[in-house]
């Protein structure tokens, strides 16, 4: 089928599924292919859970017109999607970086929202499949789209703006992160940088001025600056992060504007700024911006302050790579309080470069002089030689010693990679 007559059934069905646990009825099942599992041999499935439609790549298993037969589900996936971009005509701004992404898309999306019908990704979906479901959930209500942009390789911030069309976009930022798919830093870069490539004669781009890594990476085309420095077409002080971050606006017609965030960690400044500079350029009262940034309480284990009946939690544990897990653990040891834990998960997929990375992380909380540590995962254990670090090649392993010996008073950091799963241990804490 070409992709007009299946969007002329998106149309008239406009709900998308790829897993026939969330079938609903009038909806149309994607029978995607993963390493494991063919999604083709589940759209009879999807169909008697009441998919009005089942798009199918296999021709036998296309039993009747209930079925539509394609080359390639994903392919029509993301080709419908671009089609429904297209059709909707609305601005979409794209967000992408090594850290910061999924916070920036949720602050840029709630200042939006005081001016506009927006709508965002949801959770983390920002890959080639998750962009496409992304764009497929907007309707014609929708005035303004929010696309996070994941990548762990190179090409496919690229091909996801062939799919999203953005004519906006920002780069939170460029670290060490997925060094086994980029293979370098510069690999990173030249990724993020596609993004850059894709909006040169299409579009703006959010920068932050005093990024040398971002300002570097531009092409001769439109920009947008944020930062402290003089010359910033947005301009922010970042005042304090202790723990929460406060910011200060300045206006000719009301003077200065604070912003007491619900955010920890002076890193989530660069990521509020760019929130209030997409508000500022889209002409949002800084009254309304205020309102949006003080009102946003981080969740899902980022930038979390959580108090429990024993100890205080900086919650960070959705993700790690060395330049995020650099910046946490400075941000934790400048604050002033005394009685410190941290608890670090080992950073994944850095490759090669992966044991030089973690040693490095053990260097700087020696040189912070935060010394009572737990080191968390197979690589921390194998490299830690410092006596007074406590390893565990298990989250259930420090878990079951947390519920024995109870910690109380403690203010607590918690970072690593997703993988180690250590929000297991915030029930025993």
């Amino acid at each position: 089928m070409q992709i007009s007559g299946l969007y002329s059934l998106f149309k008239q069905f406009p709900v998308v599924v790829t897993d026939t646990r969330k079938a609903v009825p009038n909806s149309i099942f994607f029978a995607l292919k993963g390493a494991n599992f063919n999604g083709n041999q589940f759209a009879k499935s999807a169909l008697e859970k009441g998919c009005k439609y089942a798009v199918v790549d296999e021709e036998e298993y296309a039993a009747n017109d209930s079925y539509i037969l394609v080359d390639d589900v994903l392919r029509a996936l993301q080709n419908l999607a671009r089609e429904h971009r297209r059709s909707l005509g609305i601005p979409i701004l794209a967000i992408t970086g090594t850290n910061g992404k999924t916070t920036t898309k949720e602050l840029v999306n709630t200042v939006l929202s005081k001016k506009y019908k927006t709508f965002a990704t949801q959770g983390n979906f920002n890959n080639h499949i998750g962009v496409p479901l992304t764009l497929l959930s907007m309707n014609e209500e929708t005035q303004f789209g929010v696309v996070e942009m994941g990548a762990n390789h190179p090409g496919e911030i690229k091909l996801l703006c062939e799919i999203a069309e953005p004519n906006f976009g920002i780069i939170t930022n460029v670290g060490k992160a997925h060094l086994e798919g980029f293979g370098s830093f510069e690999g990173v870069k030249k990724t993020k940088k596609e993004l850059y490539d894709y909006l040169q004669e299409k579009g703006i781009v959010f920068v932050n001025g005093e990024n040398d890594h971002l300002m570097s990476m531009l092409n001769d085309q439109e920009i947008y600056s944020y930062g402290n420095a003089d010359g910033a077409d947005s301009k922010a002080k970042f005042l304090q992060a202790a723990p929460y971050l406060v910011l200060e606006l300045r206006s000719p017609k009301i003077g200065k504007l604070y912003i007491k965030t619900k955010l920890i960690g002076g890193y989530n400044f660069e990521n509020a700024l760019a929130a209030v500079s997409v508000g500022r350029y889209f002409d949002i009262q800084q009254s309304d911006i205020k309102v949006a940034l003080e009102n946003y309480e981080p969740s899902n284990n980022r930038s979390q302050l959580k108090k429990t009946e024993n100890n205080v939690l900086f919650l960070d544990a959705y993700n790690a790579n060395p330049t995020s897990m650099g910046v946490a653990v400075n941000n934790f040891a400048d604050l002033p309080m005394k009685n410190k834990l941290v608890i670090l998960g080992d950073m994944l997929e850095l490759g090669e470069d992966s044991e030089k990375e973690h040693q490095q992380l053990i260097d700087l909380l020696q040189q912070k002089k935060l010394d009572k540590v737990y080191l968390v995962g197979d690589i921390f254990t194998k490299v830690n030689t410092v006596d007074r670090f406590k390893t565990f090649v298990k989250t259930e392993q420090l878990a079951a010693i947390l519920e024995k010996e109870v910690l109380r008073n403690h203010y607590i950091l918690i970072k690593g990679s997703r993988g180690i799963q250590l929000e297991k241990l915030v029930d025993k804490l």
